[in-house]
C-alpha cells in the first residue's frame, strides 16, 4: 500500500512533497482527494462537525493546479488556526498567509518556467484561480485535455453549451466575462471568458 509520499507524488510535483508532508502532518488535516466538481476546484472545512481540519483537491487537476489549489485551502486553514471566523474568506490576512505559503514553492524546480511569471503576477492580489483568466489559461497548457475549448474561443453571436447543459449566445466582452443570451429564456448572463464550451 503507497505511502502519504507516494500519493500526493502522483497529485503535486515531487520536489514539493517534503514541504506539503510537513505542513500536513503539523496541523491536524484531512486531505481528500475529491471527485471532480464543477463549481470549484478544491475546499476547506474548518474542525467544527469533526475534530479535524478538512481540505478536499479535485482529483482531475494538473499537478501545478493541484499544487495551488491544496495551498489556497492550506492558506484557509492556517486563518482559521489565527482568527477562527473573524475575517472574511479572501481578505487580507488570508491574502497574507497564501503569499507566505506560495512563495518559497515558485521555483523552476516545482513550476515549469512559463507558469512562473503568472504565479507571480497573480500572487500580488490572489483570490479564486478560476477568476484569474491568464492564470487558468497557463493551467490548461498542462491539462490532458488538449482540445478543450473556452468561450473565448468561441466566435461572436456563436452558439455553445456550457456543462449544466445551458446553451448561450455569445455577446460582448466585458473586464473578464461575456455577456451571453440564454437561449431558451433569453435572459443575458455573465458567463467566463474561460468557462469550458462543450
Amino acid at each position: 500500500m503507497p505511502g502519504d509520499k507516494e500519493v500526493l507524488a502522483k497529485y503535486i510535483p515531487e520536489k514539493a512533497v517534503p514541504l506539503i508532508l510537513e505542513w500536513l502532518k503539523q496541523s491536524n488535516v484531512q486531505l481528500k482527494i475529491s471527485r471532480t466538481r464543477n463549481t470549484k476546484h478544491g475546499d476547506y472545512r474548518p474542525p467544527l462537525q469533526k475534530p479535524y481540519h478538512l481540505i478536499s483537491v479535485n482529483h482531475s487537476l494538473n499537478k501545478y493546479h493541484f499544487l495551488l489549489t491544496l495551498v489556497h485551502e492550506y492558506a484557509h486553514l492556517k486563518v482559521w488556526d489565527a482568527y477562527k471566523n473573524k475575517v472574511k474568506p479572501h481578505g487580507t490576512e488570508w491574502k497574507r498567509q497564501f503569499r507566505e505559503l506560495l512563495t518559497p514553492l515558485l521555483v523552476s524546480s516545482i513550476f515549469p518556467d512559463d507558469l512562473l511569471p503568472v504565479l507571480k503576477k497573480y500572487i500580488q492580489n490572489p483570490g479564486a484561480t478560476s477568476g484569474d483568466v491568464d492564470l487558468v489559461k497557463a493551467f490548461r497548457n498542462y491539462d490532458d485535455k488538449t482540445t478543450q475549448l473556452t468561450v473565448e474561443d468561441i466566435p461572436a453571436k456563436g452558439l455553445f453549451r456550457i456543462q449544466n447543459g445551458m446553451v448561450f449566445e455569445k455577446g460582448e466582452k466585458g473586464r473578464t466575462r461575456y455577456k451571453c443570451r440564454r437561449i431558451d429564456n433569453n435572459r443575458v448572463y455573465l458567463v467566463s471568458a474561460v468557462a469550458e464550451a462543450i
